[in-house]
């Protein structure tokens, strides 16, 4: 491993949030300035092709990014700073596990997304 992909990977594995590739090449260039951005892109490329990485599409048109085999969790998206939070709840657990049990199926994998607004002061 060349020594630009393994700050790409320190960064990776610092990482407390999801970044696309354009914040990955912003946190690699403070470390090493030399780093293109066609670098980075080609290492979460190579990384994902490895299984290091997942990539997640929240339907804001980037692609973000995160340790793959980590343990389970769901993602809430906050709609209006794009702010990505990990959850889990053995009760949305339970229940995916009951309804596909109901409809005669097994679950092997699922991925939850939720699209959320804050609630207003009132609602809270």
């Amino acid at each position: 491993m060349t020594g630009q992909r393994k700050i790409i990977a320190q960064i990776l594995d610092n990482a407390a949030d999801h970044p696309d590739v354009v914040e990955l090449h912003r946190r690699a260039a403070e470390v090493d300035d030399r780093i293109s951005l066609s670098t980075v892109y080609r290492t979460v490329k190579l990384f994902e092709t490895e299984g290091i990485l997942d990539r997640l599409d929240f339907r804001d048109g980037r692609s973000r990014y995160e340790q793959a085999a980590r343990e389970h969790h769901d993602h809430l998206i906050n709609l209006e700073t794009g702010d990505v939070i990990e959850f889990q709840s053995d009760e949305i657990e339970a229940l995916q596990t009951e309804i596909a049990k109901r409809l005669g199926y097994k679950v092997v994998y699922h991925r939850l997304e939720l699209y959320a607004v804050p609630l207003d002061k009132d609602e809270a």
